[in-house]
């Protein structure tokens, strides 16, 4: 046994030394791999609702529906695998499945169960070669959190869990051999908080190839009600953090946080009548091309904010109805954000552009869920 983990752990880390490359398409009856022509129109995706069901949306930019791939309960995270034209789709939070479809052959790959005792917790990552499947669970019984890597090669066997060091963890990243795992802080049964007055919200930084906990950095204790939910890294190293406040609804806390390792936590606050309209509640953070510039989501108060990273200071916000899922465009400072009421948006805060984008009949009726993928060029 001890020999089958030391190998499963040279080959994680072999991997993760390989960048992630482009779509390619690979050919299922004679197992090559070629690269895509890059002649294909960018697609969105996303989870998305109606009163039929519950589906995995793909577009375009023109707003043509390109795939609805029905899912057995409304889902969450959406992660494009990096090498194959695949995407993995991850069950709302208390979640029971995992999906991998293929968006070119509109097929399903492989629909995943929970394992019992385990509840998947919305958010999922590829490893950079494509061969690791990593999503965070935590127990039915304690909310303990736990982040499991799955094996492609395996017919998606789990093959190593580690502890996150919290409670209710949410979205991860994979970033040089570490996982930065959101830890919500919040013991729940079903969608029940059972631990409000007890919570520690924290980010932890775990190596992947052993499970050590490198760093961990908690929410200040005046701010403890302060659940660390979504997040993205830029390239100097700033992590962008939004936030969901579990405590007295007529308070006013900051909502964004930036983190850089070895210091505490920063938290930044919009201004008093923008703070209170977010409503204590963030959906999404996407950082744009440049890094610079974060939009953060804030589906309750029906408004986007954006952020200046470098200079940690607010820019501006603008108006989104029910508008969550946000995705970058080539252009800095541009960003695509999704609604709740099947509505696309086109914005950027740095030339005050804000544009309604056409959608067709089918996508404009479906309730686009928290997040949205590109895919690349």
């Amino acid at each position: 046994m001890e020999t089958d983990r030391r190998h499963f752990l040279r080959m994680l880390a072999a991997g993760l030394l390989l960048p992630a490359s482009g779509v390619v398409a690979r050919s299922e009856t004679e197992g090559s791999v070629t690269e895509s022509s890059g002649t294909e129109p960018r697609l969105l995706i996303s989870a998305a609702s109606d009163r039929d069901g519950h589906w995995l949306l793909v577009t375009d930019e023109a707003g043509n529906t390109h795939m609805r791939h029905p899912l057995p309960s409304r889902a969450h995270h959406v992660e494009l695998h990096p090498k194959r034209p695949w995407v993995a789709v991850a069950a709302r939070r208390p979640g029971d499945f995992i999906e991998v479809v293929d968006y070119r052959d509109k097929r399903s790959i492989k629909r995943i169960p929970v394992d019992d005792g385990y509840l998947f917790n919305g958010h999922l990552v590829f490893s950079p070669d494509g061969r690791w499947l990593i999503s965070t669970e935590e127990r039915a019984v304690n909310s303990q959190g736990q982040v499991v890597i799955r094996d492609l090669e395996q017919d998606f066997a789990v093959a190593e869990r580690y502890s996150t060091r919290g409670l209710g963890p949410h979205e991860l990243l994979l970033h040089r051999g570490e996982l930065l795992v959101a830890n919500g802080g919040i013991r729940t049964l079903e969608r029940e908080k059972l631990n409000l007055d007890s919570m520690q919200p924290s980010l932890a930084y775990i190596d992947i190839a052993s499970g050590r906990l490198n760093e961990q950095v908690f929410m200040p204790p005046e701010h403890f009600q302060l659940s660390i939910r979504h997040m993205d890294l830029n390239p100097d190293g700033i992590l962008a953090i939004a936030l969901q406040y579990q405590g007295d609804p007529g308070d006013s806390k900051p909502l964004v946080a930036l983190h850089r390792r070895g210091q505490p936590l920063q938290l930044l606050a919009a201004p008093d009548a923008i703070n209170r309209q977010m409503k204590q509640y963030c959906g999404s953070i996407r950082l744009d091309a440049s890094g610079q510039i974060a939009a953060v989501s804030s589906p309750r108060g029906h408004v986007i904010t954006f952020w200046d990273l470098p200079q940690a200071r607010f820019i501006n916000a603008m108006h989104c109805r029910d508008g969550c899922g946000l995705c970058a465009t080539d252009t800095p400072g541009e960003f695509l954000a999704s609604s709740g009421l099947g509505q696309l948006y086109r914005m950027n805060p740095l030339v005050n552009l804000r544009e309604r984008l056409p959608l067709d009949n089918r996508a404009a009726q479906l309730r686009w869920d928290h997040h949205m993928k590109r895919t690349r060029a």
